[in-house]
């Protein structure tokens, strides 16, 4: 078992798993139809070069890319594990640039340089480990420090599979139709309590999850 996972985590192993990812992925892109909705709320945000953060469940990682229509990148916040890691050799295939969840304070100020320069951060709340389609506190703090607002986006496939891990992380077949439907912003008090920051939390799953119910609807009309 050790020996498995060795090979698995092998940078080469990894990447060329990456590669074979990226192309299937291309191939569902390219056989699929694609529905967006309310994607005028994101657009206003890249037309007048001002940052957001995507906020999106980790089950939904697989076609998040397509979602997206600014030339500048998303920065998605990863894990460390190695499932973070895979996921980032991915993401680079897609021009998705990947920043390593910690607490170190290079980091935080990476995030705060990336906002400086208006780009734009993508966060699974649920991440990296869960429990799933639950919100953890980290991104409202995130936006209240940052002062932007989080944009919600939820999205479902007519033809998938969920994988049984900690995630029902959600593999979307060829052939299939795709709904991608986004949420209005939402603003974060900078002097908010312990007790509205879990408002916010609770607010934001809800958002999550009603998005994913249209999408969910858009694919079947």
């Amino acid at each position: 078992m050790k020996i498995k996972k060795r090979i698995v985590k092998n940078f080469f192993i990894q990447y060329f798993l990456a590669f074979l990812t990226f192309l299937y992925i291309l191939f569902v892109r390219y056989t699929s139809k694609i529905i967006k909705k309310n994607n005028n709320v994101p657009k206003e945000f890249w037309i007048n070069n001002k940052p957001f953060i995507l906020a999106f469940w980790h089950s939904q990682l697989m076609m998040i890319s397509y979602c997206w229509e600014s030339d500048k990148k998303i920065n998605i916040i990863a894990s460390n594990h190695s499932d973070g890691r895979f996921g980032a050799i991915v993401g680079k295939f897609f021009n998705l640039k990947n920043i390593p969840s910690s607490k170190d304070i290079l980091v935080a100020r990476k995030i705060y340089q990336i906002i400086k320069n208006n780009e734009y951060i993508g966060i699974t709340p649920d991440g990296p480990r869960g429990p799933k389609k639950k919100v953890s506190n980290g991104i409202i703090k995130i936006a209240k420090s940052l002062n932007i607002p989080i944009i919600p986006c939820g999205f479902w496939s007519s033809k998938n599979k969920q994988l049984n891990s900690w995630d029902s992380f959600l593999i979307t077949l060829p052939f299939a139709r795709c709904s991608f439907v986004w949420a209005k912003p939402i603003y974060i008090k900078k002097n908010i309590s312990d007790k509205e920051i879990l408002k916010y939390q609770k607010i934001l799953e809800n958002e999550i999850n009603n998005c994913i119910l249209k999408a969910k609807e858009n694919i079947f009309v």
